[in-house]
């Protein structure tokens, strides 16, 4: 009997985590929000958070807050580029913030954002069931990587800055058969390539 293989074969490029708020008018409709927020345990640009956000609250624009800029710029270039790419640019000024998160997983989540100047909150609510996530390096013609997450979908959330709440809101999805949302928690995200 062949005792079967417990070891990825791939290469480890972070594990982290990567909870996202997209918010629409409507069903199938453009993002009037888009949030990826990253705390990472492990990278070649060491470990540290950053969120990428674009928002009417921004007017449109995308912006970058963090506490470590190389694994910032690093995130852009490997992975966030091909999630969003217009926060691949790496012309955006990376803003220096602090962060912090609380909640009950049972109930809801909110990550906070600080620069001094700005508070941002993102916070899921309404949570779903969990499930696993994993795709391998090269099944996606346009994502080289392969990901390994659990997801938590949320169907509320919503993103204040400076207690102004974007508009929008969540919109339920499926994936493979699972309920799902356009807004989720991702936790012990790993992202892999081959050697």
């Amino acid at each position: 009997m062949t005792t079967p293989k417990t070891v990825d074969p791939n290469r480890l490029l972070l594990t982290g985590e990567n909870p996202f708020i997209r918010l629409s008018e409507r069903a199938g409709g453009p993002a009037t929000t888009d949030a990826s927020f990253w705390r990472i345990l492990f990278s070649p640009g060491g470990p540290g958070h950053v969120l990428f956000l674009q928002s009417e609250l921004t007017d449109s624009e995308a912006r970058i807050y963090s506490d470590n800029i190389t694994m910032a710029r690093w995130l852009q270039g490997e992975i966030q580029k091909t999630i969003s790419p217009v926060f691949g640019n790496l012309e955006i000024p990376v803003v220096e913030a602090e962060f912090r998160k609380w909640g009950d997983l049972r109930s809801y989540w909110t990550e906070a954002t600080d620069t001094g100047e700005e508070e941002i909150l993102l916070t899921w609510y309404e949570l779903g069931e969990p499930f696993l996530m994993h795709t391998l390096p090269g099944s996606a013609p346009q994502r080289p990587h392969g990901v390994c997450t659990v997801m938590i979908p949320a169907l509320g959330a919503r993103v204040v800055i400076n207690g102004e709440q974007a508009k929008g809101r969540p919109f339920p999805q499926e994936r493979e058969g699972r309920k799902f949302s356009t807004c989720a928690l991702a936790f012990s995200e790993s992202w892999l390539l081959p050697h």
